[in-house]
């Protein structure tokens, strides 16, 4: 295999890839219909790539893959078939990717890329080397994937279009299991039995990791088959495996320690993410490191200085009396965790959702619980919708904004949303932006109206 082309290069899992293969050496061209900066970070490391269908491009390649939103009848998808090259998906390029590592997988509805990159940050304070792929930049690391020296793999392991059963994990955690994506998982049964599926990838002597505290996780249970010792838990749940202990909540960071299981009890560990969901991801990643032989103690510190990933409650800009998160939630749990998080560091804040909904098909089956997430704000303003890979028929979620209650409204034009939000400031004011899709783009103008320059604190 010396050079692959990806179709879709600007996404963040097919970018990540790409990048990691550019690492070790591989010829890798791309195209996508539109720039992004995955694109340009690919282009930069010596990626050849274009915008707009490029067929020639396809059949120059030796492998091709293509995202899942590309479609069987793209033009670069047939031209490759035609001419005998291979055309796979990321689930059918992944044993390529993963061939001989030693694989640990991060999947669940939420927290799967926090959680990653924690464990990430985890192993190279350890001073070890791990290849690894996730959906978003490492912050300190400004990078998404790279290919390393040491024999762990660690990847985000993605349920859409049933990704993650592509990986045979030596470790395969569940952070969560809640219904999402409906356009691709007809229903709830659908979604958790892919997570079976995904468990029952793990190889033969491996572990599996599961959220003691999360009911979709535990739901699992009954149709696992792992021999005794070889099925874990985390949590603050008595009878997890990975217990946490001595937890506090205090402005700025939270602080907790582990019951191992052994029954030994670690030294603290702080972090400065906000809300008990992270704790759990930080206690999924600190299990994942104790179970392939890191000594807990010896980088008891390590998390203190984990700086979080992009576009998770990722402050963008800030002044004494303002401060603008983005975030990647789209789901009603990921918004309404992440503004119960905020209110708890920032308890004397007025805190503001600013919502743009994703795909149709999600925001129509859950309206009644976006409704209430955003709720849970002092302040909550709608975007339009951003479509994504589904058509948009103009649908208004003018109902969501009136079932969400008074201080919620529904403005379409983001300029007007930005005046808004300037003209109901209280004066100590958050303002996060959940969007899986332009929302940085909203962001950036809401600061640059505010005449405030980024920060990295």
């Amino acid at each position: 295999m010396e050079k692959v082309h990806f179709i879709g290069i600007g996404g963040t899992g097919i970018s990540a890839i790409a990048r990691l293969l550019l690492e070790r050496g591989v010829k890798v061209s791309g195209t996508d219909l539109h720039a992004s900066p995955y694109f340009e970070a690919v282009s930069r490391l010596g990626a050849v790539t274009r915008l707009g269908h490029h067929p020639d491009l396809a059949v120059a390649a030796d492998i091709v893959v293509r995202s899942s939103a590309v479609k069987a009848n793209d033009p670069e998808v047939v031209a490759a078939q035609e001419v005998g090259i291979p055309v796979l998906k990321r689930s059918e390029f992944l044993p390529w990717l993963t061939k001989g590592e030693n694989t640990l997988a991060i999947a669940g509805s939420h927290g799967k890329t926090t959680t990653t990159a924690m464990l990430v940050h985890l192993l190279r304070s350890a001073s070890l080397d791990p290849s690894f792929i996730l959906g978003a930049d490492i912050k300190g690391l400004d990078s998404n994937a790279h290919a390393g020296k040491d024999e762990f793999f660690i990847i985000e392991a993605d349920e859409y279009d049933y990704m993650f059963l592509g990986l045979n994990p030596t470790i395969s955690v569940v952070t969560n299991v809640e219904y999402d994506h409906p356009d691709f998982f007809r229903t709830p049964r659908d979604y958790s039995w892919a997570f079976v599926e995904f468990l029952g990838k793990t190889v033969g002597d491996g572990i599996a990791l599961l959220s003691a505290d999360d009911p979709g996780a535990q739901k699992l249970r009954p149709f696992l088959t792992f021999p005794a010792g070889q099925l874990l838990s985390f949590g603050f749940h008595p009878a997890s495996d990975y217990r946490v202990v001595d937890y506090q909540a205090l402005e700025g960071f939270q602080r907790f320690s582990l019951i191992l299981p052994d029954g030994k009890q670690t030294r603290p560990f702080s972090i400065h993410q906000p809300g008990r969901f992270n704790v759990l991801n930080a206690t999924a990643a600190l299990a994942v490191a104790h179970l392939i032989g890191i000594d807990l103690d010896e980088i008891k510190d390590s998390l203190n200085s984990f700086e979080g990933t992009s576009r998770r409650f990722d402050l963008l800009c800030a002044s004494e009396k303002v401060r603008v998160f983005n975030d990647y939630g789209h789901h009603p749990s990921q918004i309404l965790q992440t503004i119960q998080g905020a209110r708890q560091s920032y308890p004397s804040y007025t805190v503001w959702a600013v919502w743009e909904p994703h795909t149709l098909s999600r925001t129509l089956q859950m309206q009644h619980e976006f409704a209430k997430a955003l709720r849970e704000a002092d302040q909550a303003l709608i975007l339009k919708l951003y479509s994504a890979r589904e058509e948009d028929p103009g649908f208004s979620p003018c109902s969501i904004a009136e079932e969400s209650g008074t201080n919620c409204i529904y403005q379409p034009d983001n300029e007007i949303a930005v005046e808004y939000i300037i003209a109901n400031l209280t004066g100590k004011d958050i303002v996060i932006v959940f969007s899986a899709g332009k929302g940085p783009e909203f962001s950036q103008a809401l600061c640059e109206a505010l005449h405030l320059e980024a920060t990295n604190d």
